[in-house]
């Protein structure tokens, strides 16, 4: 599993999470506010789960802006679930696959693994197998978990609103 990213120290304040659900799809969407500004590829990059689960990562001007669950994989609920306590702020950077791209999508095959608290308030997704990582925020109540070789690991959503009643 292959999302390469680059680290760019955080600049000015952390990005707000504006969370929204659509209750005919349940899907869960999760936008950064304000959106990047600047030069970078803008589009998807879309993680499909061997269980057909879907997360598409939001990319504007190069930089990770959103994530929507479009199809949720089972969701492991746990009596609390914690997010990681050492946290680094910082700006992720997707590169693009060519120096000439400006507008890409990716499709990546991984598995996918959800956990969430009771109050499903806490989610955390894990990207392809268990390995070590490091935590950086990139909004307020979004994390993504980087490993060692600088491919994203895992994202975790805080503070995530209930589902609206039908």
């Amino acid at each position: 599993m292959n999302i390469d990213v680059h680290l760019e120290p955080a600049s000015g304040a952390t990005p707000e999470v504006e969370y929204t659900w659509d209750t005919d799809t349940d899907i869960l969407s999760a936008q950064l506010k304000p959106r990047a500004n600047g030069d970078g590829q803008s589009g998807s990059v879309e993680v499909e789960g061997s269980d057909g689960s879907w997360l598409i990562l939001d990319v504007a001007a190069g930089r990770i802006n959103g994530v929507e669950v479009a199809v949720w994989p089972d969701v492991l609920r746990r009596p609390t679930l914690q997010p990681p306590v050492q946290v680094e702020d910082a700006r992720l950077v997707v590169p693009p696959a060519r120096a000439s791209d400006r507008v890409a999508s990716l499709e990546v095959d991984t598995a996918i693994v959800a956990e969430s608290d009771s109050s499903e308030r806490v989610i955390h997704f894990r990207l392809g197998r268990p390995r070590e990582a490091r935590t950086v925020r990139v909004g307020r109540d979004m994390l993504v978990e980087v490993d060692d070789q600088s491919r994203i690991a895992g994202v975790w959503l805080l503070n995530v609103p209930p589902f609206p009643d039908a």
